[in-house]
């Protein structure tokens, strides 16, 4: 599976954005999906994970209550809404598939990877 993420950008602390990881394939619905991003000089870090059927999701305690994952197995996209945004949420973010029927965490257990978007939130 190919994944494109995009919605980045600049935005002031306490705004919101809205990032998506569009999906190619058909099987999409099979697929755990989960964000992580990666700040300068830092390791990358687990942000937020959903099953295949978004009954099930999973989040970082620093955004917890800030950012949902969502998804749309229709659209073969999977979102994540980020509200009440702080300056140290600024990174790069991942959108990470894997075929699985659980909530991933760890970055290892990703097999397919998007290229990232560039969120960068300003004081």
């Amino acid at each position: 599976v190919q994944l494109q993420g995009s919605g980045g950008g600049l935005v002031q602390a306490g705004g919101s954005l809205r990032l998506s990881c569009a999906a190619s394939g058909r099987t999409f619905s099979s697929y755990t999906m989960g964000w992580f991003r990666q700040a300068p000089g830092k390791e990358r870090e687990f942000v937020a994970a959903i099953n295949w059927s978004g009954g099930s999701t999973y989040y970082a305690d620093s955004v917890k209550g800030r950012f949902t994952i969502s998804r749309d197995n229709a659209k073969n996209t999977v979102y994540l809404q980020m509200n009440s945004l702080k300056p140290e949420d600024t990174a790069v973010y991942y959108c990470a598939a894997d075929h699985t029927t659980v909530v991933l965490i760890i970055s290892r257990a990703y097999d397919y990877w998007g290229q990232g978007t560039l969120v960068t939130v300003s004081s």
